[in-house]
């Protein structure tokens, strides 16, 4: 009988053991979850490197390429050579009529 309750009593231990093993604070289904999170993180880390070099080699052309500040100029501030034409196209006219048909036409939701 001794026995008996002593093997239970280290099965039941290595029972709790395993338990605390795979799911205890620091357990293996944590471990992967920090692991998991540490990969994502470290790609994120990458990716926003990758930009901030993107970003400084732009930075770096604005500062002493003539083209990238001409092309700058143009596209943020409007600026044209001289004797440059410029050709703007208008947004197309609304017709109020037929919207508003269209609008009165559809069904209501409820």
């Amino acid at each position: 009988m001794r026995r008996i309750l002593a093997t239970l009593c280290i099965a039941l231990l290595a029972v709790a053991a395993g338990y605390k093993v795979v799911y205890g604070r620091n357990g293996m289904i944590v471990y992967k979850a920090k692991r998991a999170e540490y990969q994502h993180l470290q790609q994120d880390i990458a990716d926003e490197n990758q930009r901030h070099q993107e970003l400084e080699d732009r930075v770096r052309s604005l500062q002493s390429d003539p083209k990238a500040i001409e092309k700058e100029a143009r596209e943020q501030l409007g600026y044209v050579r001289p004797g440059e034409k410029i050709l703007v196209q208008r947004p197309p006219r609304v017709d109020v009529h037929a919207a508003a048909a269209v609008a009165q036409s559809q069904p209501v939701a409820p």
